[in-house]
């Protein structure tokens, strides 16, 4: 009787989140639309929706059409695939390390990108081969590769208390190939960059979407769906992986080849959001955070909660972004770190009362 409750319920949240999902995110797509330096009327929005899409032939100004279509609608269609990708790769890595602070950001995958895709673009490596997405990939994967490699040196030999350590080193080596990563951007924006293309590049590395246009679009979309699919389709290796490797392999989940996969596929759609909009910190780390306290721990929930909600939070910041700070446009990076960052102090301080 407990276990049929049990599967009414879960079936009666899918059947909610089927039905909020769509309506949540076209309110915020649409806020994030509507709101700014210069507030838009909804009603004008969904004109030139209707006159876009639809071939509608409603009267709006042509400026406002202008900003809704060319600017404001495809930028906070981006937020929101990077929102839902940063937020998820933080899910896969914080199940599949069993580390409650782990993300793309703190676990250098997004300084690799980062400097994968400078190297790329400013210092001209691969000659043109390479197209900016790919070498934020190449970059994604190498960082961390050595954070891996240098939590795994820190904990050999390793006697009681192991699985402590290798939380502490797997957050330390982050933070070290971050670091190294950082300087390596530095390095190559210093010695390749002109002094216009080096200032660009660094707004652009706080995390910028004012260049966003349609394109970016076409190329977000594609990674932030994989990225859900993915997760979705290994939700129970997610639940099993929370208990550690050893109970997966128990359960009868091949361990390295899907973990190698699951980290593949978080590279992959990091680097794709990194090589649009640049670095972004801290969605990865607070929002899997903030939906596991409302869902509960179960990838079934968490999965499609973290990757509405990271999108939600990604346009939000972007709109404290443009109105913050009367007649300029902050960075979004400042904003997810001003919000992030408490929530990581806090999160310490939880997990060290624990």
């Amino acid at each position: 009787m407990s276990l049929a409750i049990t599967q009414l319920s879960t079936a009666d949240f899918g059947l909610r989140w089927l039905w909020i999902t769509p309506l949540v995110l076209v309110a915020a797509l649409i806020a994030g639309t509507a709101i700014g330096e210069t507030p838009i009327p909804v009603d004008t929005i969904l004109k030139v929706l209707a006159n876009q899409l639809l071939g509608a032939d409603y009267a709006v100004d042509r400026i406002d059409a202008g900003i809704i279509w060319n600017y404001r609608l495809s930028r906070a269609v981006v937020a929101a695939c990077c929102g839902t990708s940063l937020a998820l790769a933080g899910v896969v890595l914080q199940a599949l390390l069993r580390n409650p602070l782990a993300d793309p950001y703190l676990m250098g995958i997004s300084a690799g990108a980062s400097t994968g895709a400078v190297a790329v673009a400013v210092a001209g490596i691969g000659a043109g081969a390479l197209s900016l997405s790919l070498g934020a990939f190449v970059g994604a994967l190498l960082a961390f590769g050595i954070v891996v490699m240098l939590a795994h040196a820190a904990n050999s030999g390793v006697g009681g208390g192991r699985g402590v350590q290798a939380a502490g080193a797997i957050i330390l080596a982050g933070i070290a190939g971050s670091q190294l990563f950082n300087a390596l951007t530095a390095f190559i924006i210093t010695k390749s960059a002109s002094a216009e293309q080096a200032r660009g590049i660094m707004f652009w590395l706080m995390g910028n979407l004012s260049g966003v246009r349609w394109a970016d679009v076409s190329l977000a979309v594609p990674a932030a769906l994989f990225g859900l699919l993915v997760c979705l389709w290994h939700r129970r290796s997610l639940d099993a992986f929370t208990f550690g490797a050893d109970s997966a392999a128990s359960m009868g989940i091949a361990v390295r080849p899907v973990r190698g996969m699951l980290i593949i596929a978080m590279a992959l759609v990091t680097a794709v959001m990194v090589s649009i909009v640049g670095a972004i910190g801290f969605v990865g780390l607070v929002i899997p955070h903030a939906m596991r306290f409302i869902v509960g721990s179960r990838h079934t929930r968490l999965v499609p909660a973290t990757a509405l909600a990271g999108a939600v939070f990604l346009i939000g910041s972007d709109i404290l972004s443009r109105v913050l700070v009367s007649g300029q446009v902050l960075p979004i990076g400042v904003i997810t770190s001003l919000i992030g960052a408490p929530a990581f102090a806090l999160i310490l301080v939880r997990g060290k009362r624990s």
